[in-house]
């Protein structure tokens, strides 16, 4: 495949080389929002717990016995305390534990990685830098950083290896987030303004989404 090639740059903002890049995955001329907004549903809906619970009539407390007998008392048929037409009842139909994922293709999930990977790329908010070596765990330390990079608003941190020291100073910080180069997916990259990937991630990346 014909590949095009993207600055890479330091920790410091100087410029350190470049990388291959395939236009079939940073360059798609078409872009499909369905499929995208198709991804996100999916992301959002593998992620929600599931854990909403009611009780039925057999599940909440109160005796079984029937409260009067069945005619003769001019009063409306009733056979628990229980009944989920009345107060402290149990109800009729209520959620249960249960989970909202459903089947999304692999093929489809690489698609619309390649279709958002193609949205950051076209509005420049895509960056390479060479690696992800902090010397300082520290958030200041990371800010600093990034304002050297040009990054100002919120990003996606993207590593080939988890970085502890990344970790760490990111995990402070409301505009940032990090992640493994395996784990990118289409809701974190629409969610940040920018991602910045190591070298080695974008790489890692690109070989596995490439059609």
């Amino acid at each position: 495949m014909a590949t095009f090639q993207h600055p890479v740059v330091n920790l410091d903002g100087k410029q350190a080389g470049t990388v291959d890049l395939l236009p079939e995955v940073f360059k798609l001329e078409e872009i499909n929002t369905h499929l995208i907004w198709e991804a996100v549903r999916h992301f959002l809906a593998k992620r929600r717990a599931g854990t909403a619970k009611t009780k039925d009539k057999s599940e909440v407390s109160g005796s079984g016995k029937k409260l009067w007998k069945q005619k003769g008392t001019g009063r409306a048929r009733v056979g628990s305390i229980r009944s989920i037409l009345w107060k402290g009842g149990g109800t009729a139909h209520g959620p249960n534990p249960r989970s909202y994922d459903y089947a999304f293709p692999k093929k489809a999930r690489r698609s619309a990685l390649r279709n958002a990977l193609s949205v950051k790329f076209s509005k420049g908010q895509l960056m390479i830098v060479e690696n992800w070596e902090l010397a300082s765990h520290k958030t200041k330390a990371l800010a600093g950083t990034l304002t050297k990079l040009g990054v100002s608003n919120s990003a996606l941190l993207v590593g080939a290896e988890a970085s502890r020291n990344l970790e760490l100073a990111a995990g402070n910080h409301a505009k940032f987030a990090t992640v493994s180069s395996l784990g990118v997916n289409v809701y974190e990259l629409l969610k940040y303004d920018q991602v910045v990937f190591s070298k080695d991630a974008i790489l890692a990346l690109q070989e596995v989404v490439k059609p």
